[in-house]
Order: structure tokens, then C-alpha cells, then sequence
């Protein structure tokens, strides 16, 4: 169930997630990520990053809308 009280809570995906959500493979968006061109990693430990699924539907919907104004 959710409530008000959850709606702040940002959730995180996976690398595998967030290149599902964006279409892109591991080798570039890690390539992004290293240029600076894909929103930060979380790191949960020592071998282990997750996205804030928000940053990363932004970038998708910022690529969205540049081509239209392209």
C-alpha cells in the first residue's frame, strides 16, 4: 500500500535496471557515467552501485526532449 508518507522515499534500480530502462548496454553506460554524461551511482558496498530510478527517468526524459527541440 501506498501512502504520502512513501511518495519521498527514492527508490533504486540496479545497473542491469537502469540499462533496461534506458536502452543502453553496460559497456556505455558506464562509458557515460565515467564522461559524466549519466546521473551518479549509489554505492552499496564494495562491488555493488544502484541509480535513483528518478535521476534516471529524467535523463531518459531529458534525451526525449532534446530531440525534440533539436
Amino acid at each position: 500500500m501506498t501512502t504520502a508518507a512513501n511518495d519521498n522515499i527514492a527508490i533504486l534500480v540496479s545497473l542491469n535496471d537502469a540499462c533496461r530502462m534506458t536502452s543502453l548496454s553496460r559497456t556505455m553506460l558506464n562509458r557515460y557515467r565515467a564522461e559524466g554524461r549519466f546521473p551518479s551511482a549509489v554505492e552499496l558496498g564494495d562491488r555493488r552501485i544502484a541509480f535513483v530510478r528518478q535521476e534516471v527517468t529524467d535523463w531518459v526524459a531529458a534525451k526525449i526532449a532534446s530531440r525534440a527541440a533539436a
